[in-house]
């Protein structure tokens, strides 16, 4: 436990990051040190190991709360039960809070008033969890089915989710089973009562006597599972896609929370994506341009045949209606588009230079009308 870094500095935040500011980061690392975006890179497997481990301390208002005060200590399950030690934030009110307190009672009975709080033993639907899934250019257009591995919190076996072998607990002496302890403070106003989780039990009003070993008397402990999940066709990089109950375990029998998998599509090494359209650049050759040529033509549903007319340029675009990606909010299918680029000969024989100079010199401007129109307006230049 000595060795490990800050988890705030793992994550590249500050202390006071917002929950929001803790997902964006976490998204971001992740897809930049994936394994399978990674292959056979140890230091970022590490690294990848290392943002879970943050991210699912900081990612919880308890676990974090408990990381703010004591540390690594406070999150290691085997530095003496750290996490039985409950929330030291307990108190719940605020001036608005007070102000109903006073006008709710009313003037006659004086102005005290306690705001209760929601019971920590209700079922509780667990959060969220995530992963990434890496999946080809093929697979997004066409949809597919996949299996991820991801991790999660779990009901813990042993105890059944109490955090007790015994399965028994005894009531609170700090709170007497109430889950909440009432201060009061008397004011020009009056007295004040105000409510704070008791920072024994937190809140539960029970103290477990013989806590699991599994884990820890918290209940709950981390598992690995693979699902099996639908990709649409049509999906891109950064699409999210929810598996509904397979996230983190609930509390006091509350459903689990759902499993949130962020598409990570590799690069084509010859198509390239703009919306549901497919771009691709082709090679010609300066005779195939000039003649014209049936070429064959690359596309996601195979080869198909198309001809290029005598005299096409570079850069021309021609159009395979229909051959891009499925749209994902219809039917339609997107298109697929084609770049000409002429490739000029290189490392020419004898025989090749003399027959492009005996073509060369029947060529006249009708051959080359746009070197032709470049020459007059130099002209028009020169003479003005």
């Amino acid at each position: 436990m000595a060795n490990k870094r800050d988890y705030y500095e793992v994550m590249g935040l500050n202390k006071n990051a917002s929950e929001s500011e803790i997902k964006k980061a976490f998204r971001k690392l992740a897809k930049k040190y994936h394994p399978d975006v990674n292959p056979g890179d140890k230091a970022a497997e590490m690294k990848f190991k290392e943002i879970n481990e943050a991210y699912e301390v900081l990612a919880n208002k308890e676990s974090r709360a408990r990381y703010d005060q004591f540390g690594h200590a406070g999150v290691d399950p085997n530095f003496g039960g750290a996490a039985q030690g409950g929330s030291p934030f307990g108190v719940d009110f605020n001036f608005q809070d007070i102000f109903q307190d006073f006008f709710g009672g009313g003037f006659g009975g004086g102005f005290g008033g306690t705001r209760r709080k929601t019971d920590p033993n209700a079922p509780r639907r667990g959060s969220d969890s995530e992963a990434i899934l890496n999946i080809s250019f093929e697979e997004a257009a066409k949809g597919c089915k996949k299996y991820v591995s991801y991790k999660f919190i779990d009901t813990c076996k042993n105890c059944r989710g109490t955090g007790s072998l015994s399965r028994n607990s005894q009531a609170c002496a700090n709170c007497k089973g109430s889950g909440q302890v009432v201060s009061s403070q008397r004011t020009a106003f009056g007295v004040i009562q105000t409510v704070n989780t008791c920072s024994r039990c937190s809140g539960k009003g029970a103290v477990i006597t013989n806590p699991c070993r599994d884990c820890s008397g918290d209940g709950f402990v981390q598992n690995s599972k693979k699902v099996e999940i639908s990709v649409p066709a049509g999906i891109d990089s950064d699409h999210v896609l929810k598996v509904n109950g397979h996230g983190n375990a609930g509390k006091n029998g509350g459903p689990a929370g759902d499993l949130h998998v962020y598409i990570s599509v590799r690069p084509h090494p010859i198509f390239e994506r703009k919306g549901f359209d497919v771009w691709c650049d082709i090679p010609f050759t300066l005779t195939q341009v000039s003649l014209g040529d049936e070429v064959v033509v690359p596309t996601l549903d195979g080869k198909v045949k198309y001809k290029i007319h005598e005299g096409t340029q570079p850069g021309d675009i021609f159009k395979l209606s229909g051959k891009g990606i499925k749209n994902l909010n219809n039917h339609s299918r997107g298109d697929q588009y084609i770049r000409v680029n002429v490739e000029i000969p290189r490392n020419l024989s004898t025989k090749q230079k003399e027959i492009l100079k005996e073509f060369d010199k029947y060529s006249n401007g009708k051959n080359y009308q746009k070197r032709k129109n470049f020459i007059d307006k130099i002209r028009g230049l020169f003479l003005d």
